[in-house]
């Protein structure tokens, strides 16, 4: 039974991204590149994960949190490279977790070694899964097994150009530092992606020279190597290029950021979602959504949210972690934050509703309210120019124009509790904690300190309204002017 291992390297001081940042911790989606990498590794179920940092920067294994470990059996180990030799050598400082000597006590058949680059995010589980398929299963067996992804792009610049023979198999990686015109005429490249076995890996790794212009122990020589010891090499081609596209730099990282978008959006479209613009959405999480819902320019998803059928999202809204429920519209230029919203109800334009808040079916939230940790029964409005926070309203509540809740008292919140069918009108102040009764009525510029009673109008203000006789109202002379 075959057993396999992936090595991540990682190890790359990514000095183009001029950044403090490890480059590998660099997001794309909202995850760090390393991230996705690592995920795509995981969904081969590999026996074992290294990881390659430096020990320069700031340490990998220090601010990288795997989020998601999908096989418990598997473990994840770092490494350090202690001097920036070149890949190989990265690869190389792995060697001693790879010991034969005692795995061939405890397991039968030959172990695969999947060499990954940190910084290619948007290699998929689909892709690793064609290459390791590819691989012959004699050469497998027979200890001897080595192959790699390539990629034919329109612009070769900056990697690795495959060379192949008159039968058309691969016979060497020459990087673009040491071609020469007509090699870098080429424009099949290296994906940087290989597997070897470990026998193989153990025979061919010391005798790499760093002859070149680096001064590196490159691992892309272990090709051409070999083939001088008739080695068969297997190059599987890469369907889409764009997946072994790797970063070096802060504008890479954008186009790469920008392909990852495409590729969420295209997955929903797939499932039923219009999406007005392809380029004016950015998921930075997961976003999953039920047919026929519509999402307009500029929206940003951050987190985990779901979305249910036929619901509208309209321009430059943002939602974090939010889950939201059928035929739902929400207004341009609303921000939404861990929030559960029922079917029906309309938010915006320019809400804002904030964690632990849960509207039931058919609410409305009008334009520049602002709720928080409340949960807003079945058919309540608050319209306009409102606060609601740490409250409870019950159903068919109105909540006038400019109303707030007072819940803080400069050290603690205070809950406010509106029973059914209570209306508040504008500028109200509802100092916490109180509760309204079902059935209350509350008039405009009250300041309500007390509980009231159910089905009474309450009020705060003494009315005097009066003439003043005589008063002229004063003119503009520039206007007459």
């Amino acid at each position: 039974m075959m057993k396999l291992s992936v090595v991540i390297l990682a190890a790359g001081l990514g000095k183009r991204m001029c950044s403090a940042l490890p480059k590998v911790m660099h997001p794309i989606g909202s995850k760090p590149m390393l991230a996705h990498v690592f995920a795509a590794a995981q969904s081969l179920s590999p026996d074992a994960i290294y990881i390659v940092q430096n020990a320069i920067r700031p340490l990998l294994s220090e601010c990288f949190k795997p989020e998601v470990v999908t096989n418990p059996l598997c473990k994840l180990t770092w490494v350090t490279q202690a001097q920036q030799l070149g890949t190989a050598d990265a690869l190389k400082s792995v060697l001693p977790y790879l010991d034969l000597s005692e795995r061939e006590k405890e397991r039968e058949g030959e172990e695969q070694v999947l060499i990954l680059c940190g910084d290619t995010p948007l290699v998929s589980a689909e892709l690793l899964d064609g290459f390791m398929k590819s691989l012959k299963p004699d050469l497998v067996k027979e200890h001897s097994c080595m192959g790699f992804i390539s990629a034919r792009v329109d612009n070769p610049t900056g990697f690795g150009r495959v060379i192949r023979d008159s039968q058309h198999s691969p016979i060497a990686i020459v990087e673009e530092r040491e071609a020469n015109a007509a090699i870098r005429a080429i424009t099949e490249i290296n994906s940087g992606i290989f597997c070897v076995s470990l026998h193989l890996l153990i025979s061919l790794l010391p005798k790499l020279s760093n002859q070149n212009t680096q001064q590196e122990y490159y691992l892309t020589d272990l090709v051409q190597l070999a083939v001088s010891e008739g080695k068969a090499i297997t190059a599987y081609l890469a369907p889409n290029a764009e997946e072994v596209m790797g970063v070096n730099t802060r504008y890479q990282q954008a186009l790469v950021e920008r392909l990852y978008q495409q590729k969420q959006v295209q997955k929903l479209m797939a499932e039923g979602v219009s999406i007005r613009d392809l380029n004016r959405v950015d998921i930075r999480g997961r976003l999953q959504c039920s047919p026929d819902v519509i999402i307009d320019v500029n929206t940003l998803f951050e987190g985990n949210n779901k979305i249910g059928a036929r619901t509208k999202i309209g321009a430059n809204c943002i939602l974090v972690n939010c889950e939201i429920g059928e035929d739902v519209e929400i207004l341009p230029f609303s921000y939404l934050s861990g929030v559960t919203v029922g079917k029906g109800c309309q938010i915006g334009p320019y809400a804002r509703i904030r964690p632990e808040t849960v509207l039931a079916n058919n609410v409305k939230i009008g334009n520049f309210v602002e709720v928080k940790k409340s949960q807003i029964g079945t058919d309540s409005k608050i319209n306009h120019l409102s606060y609601v926070g740490d409250a409870i309203l019950g159903t068919s509540v109105n909540i006038g124009a400019g109303t707030i809740t007072c819940n803080y008292d400069g050290l603690n919140k205070h809950q406010t509790i509106i029973e059914d069918d209570v209306h508040i009108g504008s500028d109200t102040q509802l100092v916490a904690p109180l509760r309204i009764k079902q059935g209350t009525t509350i008039a405009a510029g009250s300041t309500i300190i007390q509980d009231t009673e159910a089905g009474k109008l309450t009020l705060t203000q003494t009315l005097n309204q009066r003439v003043v006789d005589h008063w002229v109202r004063p003119v503009n002379q520039k206007i007459n002017k």
